[in-house]
């Protein structure tokens, strides 16, 4: 037995919701560096976009750790968190519901069943990944646009401030602007959920009726690095899309389709998969620190609801 043991009643819903939004904080603040590489490395080659140094020269990285290390050199190591705050904005509301609400619906679904099958649960992660966006789409728009703005000495920075952010994207781009590339972000996340948490739940399914492994970290660990590793090949493409298209100059693009067909026509397929490293990094490392963090903290507030209740 590895860290806390399985509790004897089951988490209520809202143990998993607000395990989960503090899971995925904690893996947030662990993976964001990579997160940040990442969208630098798909945004490049892009004209237009914000992540440019003075005199108009965009910005060249090459590779997961020389992005990291290029920004560390040029815009000092503070950049590598650039966005953070929105970004924990975005987990708190987005993983809460996305993952916190999967097992409530999917068990809606099911209408109680015990026996789960594939449908049912890409029925739940489609929802609740769907749900997830709705709500958290503005905390994601900024958190890109400060990931992508490349500093240089002497340019003032694109926002000031997190609130300033939200505010100024309302006032110049109106309302719509804040929830901008919500369609390509629903399609990326009805993916993402589905392939990270049905892969998650599947393989953990698996290795407990198959193998020796028993609920505990080991099984979690293995469960959640073939859960990104899944998910970064099936999702990379439409991530690539969402993060030029969120982070795009207003008109840049007419619309979704648009920018998909404008890296195709000016990059190649291949673009569709920059930043695969960093992606593969970033989420097979954030799924292993999420879920098992997620694992231990359910199991961790229900012994202390259980101590607590004992001890009235």
């Amino acid at each position: 037995m590895v860290g806390f043991g399985p509790a004897d009643v089951p988490p209520s819903a809202a143990v998993k919701f607000v395990g989960a939004g503090t899971a995925a904080c904690f893996a947030d603040l662990l993976t964001f560096p990579l997160d940040t590489a990442k969208v630098r490395l798909q945004i490049q080659g892009e004209t237009g976009g914000s992540a440019v140094l003075e005199r108009g020269s965009t910005v060249k990285y090459r590779g997961v750790f020389g992005t990291i290390t290029t920004m560390v050199r040029t815009e000092g190591p503070r950049s590598l968190y650039s966005g953070l705050v929105a970004g924990l904005q975005r987990q708190m509301s987005f993983a809460s519901i996305r993952i916190g609400l999967y097992d409530s619906v999917k068990q809606f679904y099911t209408k109680g069943s015990d026996h789960v099958g594939i449908g049912s649960r890409l029925l739940a992660g489609c929802t609740t990944g769907a749900m997830a966006v709705a709500l958290a789409q503005p905390t994601d728009v900024v958190k890109v646009r400060f990931q992508a703005e490349a500093r240089s000495p002497g340019n003032a920075r694109r926002y000031c401030s997190t609130i300033e952010a939200y505010r100024t994207i309302a006032k110049e781009e109106g309302v719509r602007g804040l929830w901008k590339g919500t369609a390509p972000n629903i399609a990326r996340n009805a993916i993402v959920n589905c392939t990270e948490l049905v892969t998650y739940d599947f393989i953990k399914d698996t290795l407990l009726k198959s193998t020796p492994l028993t609920d505990n970290l080991p099984c979690h660990f293995v469960s959640a690095f073939g859960a990104g590793l899944c998910t970064t090949v099936i999702a990379s493409p439409v991530d690539v899309v969402k993060t030029r298209y969120m982070n795009s100059a207003l008109s840049q693009y007419s619309s979704v389709l648009n920018c998909a067909v404008s890296m195709m026509t000016n990059e190649g397929p291949l673009a569709f998969y920059k930043g695969f490293m960093p992606s593969f990094l970033r989420l097979g490392s954030w799924n292993v620190v999420m879920f098992v963090t997620y694992e231990q903290l359910k199991r961790a507030m229900m012994a202390a609801n259980r101590n607590y209740t004992t001890i009235l």
